[in-house]
């Protein structure tokens, strides 16, 4: 009979995951803080203006605000080592940050109409839209490279 083998490991976090702050340097999750960022100002540039189609802008704060809590509790998750309890972390965390990024997709073309319908009316709300169009997309882009990124990786 062939001795037994080592002790399975107790964790199923990939190795490669660091802990505390140098999680920033490394590839796949150096994206959490420009998301948080970029989706806060997001955020805060469409309820700063005055919303000429609710509709429309409602469904851009509604993906900014959900994706920047969720994306939150993910940076937090990881910060406090609560990964490691689960095997399939990495395919939760591809998964949300593809679907997300396809969001956050819509949401930023909804947000690029919202901003040519506003062109019109007052020039302050025109570029407050305009920059939360800039942001939304550039936030659209973090999600999906992080996406893949956390795929590949």
């Amino acid at each position: 009979m062939a001795a037994p083998g080592p002790p399975p490991p107790t964790s199923h976090a990939p190795p490669d995951v660091p802990s505390g702050l140098a999680l920033f340097l490394t590839t796949p999750f150096a994206f959490f803080l420009p998301e948080l960022v970029f989706g806060f100002w997001v955020w805060v540039l469409v309820s700063a203006t005055h919303v000429a189609n609710p509709l429309l802008q409602g469904w851009v704060l509604y993906v900014s605000l959900t994706s920047f809590l969720i994306s939150l509790m993910f940076l937090l998750s990881y910060l406090i080592g609560f990964y490691k309890r689960y095997e399939s972390w990495r395919v939760l965390d591809s998964l949300y940050h593809g679907t997300t990024g396809i969001l956050y997709m819509s949401a930023a073309v909804l947000q690029a109409h919202a901003t040519i319908v506003s062109e019109t009316q007052d020039l302050g709300n025109y570029m407050t839209n305009t920059a939360a169009t800039f942001f939304a997309f550039i936030t659209t882009l973090l999600y999906v490279l992080h996406a893949f990124s956390i795929y590949y990786h």
